[in-house]
């Protein structure tokens, strides 16, 4: 992944010189060649300019931002499974205080949990379910709040390329009122604002959604994951005759 983030702009640079289409003078010869950059990010009007250059940069930024939170929720990172396996040993040992010790140190996810419950041991086994219930809520409440910004982002862009879609509307239909009959080319400047910002207002906001969706369902998959896990860690502090009793009711 890290190489592919470090080639993008080679990757950039190439796509936007490649031609595309050609473009005949009056005697039907080729004298211009489209390129990719000409045609999806050149506008004659400054304030189109200004649009376009803030949804590419927008853009960028949600597809890095994507992918930093693709990489920091992985499950490596928030349920390691060395820390699973020593703590299962230290607690199937009944070494109660290097359990605690270990979890408290550990900065991930299962450890808060597991961390989170064992402190409210001395209060019983049902203080400890309550325990981890609210740190995996107050948890997951905390790695939810970063992605909502994608959320926030794959709405604003399709309204700022809309705004860029009317503006150039405008421009073009201006043209023409004043004009009477203008030139063809007169008025493609206003209607390529209006479409290039709608295809950038489109290239911000669909990575971001789909971002926004794999990634929260992700983070919900992985807490419930960690909750299951802990549970199962905790399983030594569970009373013996609970489930009996239980089970006779």
């Amino acid at each position: 992944m890290r190489r592919v983030i470090l080639n993008l702009p080679a990757l950039l640079v190439v796509l936007a010189a490649t031609p595309l289409a050609a473009q005949p003078d009056e005697t039907g010869e080729v004298t211009t060649t489209i390129t990719f950059f000409k045609m999806f990010f050149m506008t004659k009007d400054l304030i189109g300019q200004i649009l376009i250059a803030v949804l590419v940069i927008s853009s960028a930024l949600t597809l890095g931002y994507v992918l930093k939170l693709a990489n920091a929720y992985r499950r490596s990172s928030l349920l390691p499974q060395d820390l699973y396996d020593k703590l299962g040993r230290h607690l199937s040992d009944k070494k109660f205080p290097d359990a605690l010790k270990e979890a408290s140190d550990n900065s991930t996810y299962l450890g808060k949990l597991v961390s989170g419950a064992m402190r409210e041991a001395p209060s019983g086994y049902g203080a400890m379910e309550r325990a981890l219930e609210e740190v995996s809520d107050a948890e997951t409440s905390v790695m939810l709040r970063p992605i909502e910004y994608l959320n926030v982002v794959g709405n604003i862009a399709p309204m700022v390329g809309l705004l860029g879609t009317v503006y150039g509307m405008i421009v073009a239909f201006q043209t023409l009122v004043s004009q009477g009959r203008p030139e063809p080319a007169e008025l493609a400047a206003g209607i390529s604002t209006a479409l290039v910002t709608t295809l950038w207002g489109l290239v911000v906001a669909i990575p971001a959604l789909a971002g926004y969706a794999l990634i929260r369902n992700k983070v919900d998959a992985l807490s419930a994951e960690g909750l299951v896990m802990a549970e199962q860690l905790l399983r030594p502090f569970k009373p013996r005759g609970r489930n009996k009793a239980g089970d006779d009711a």
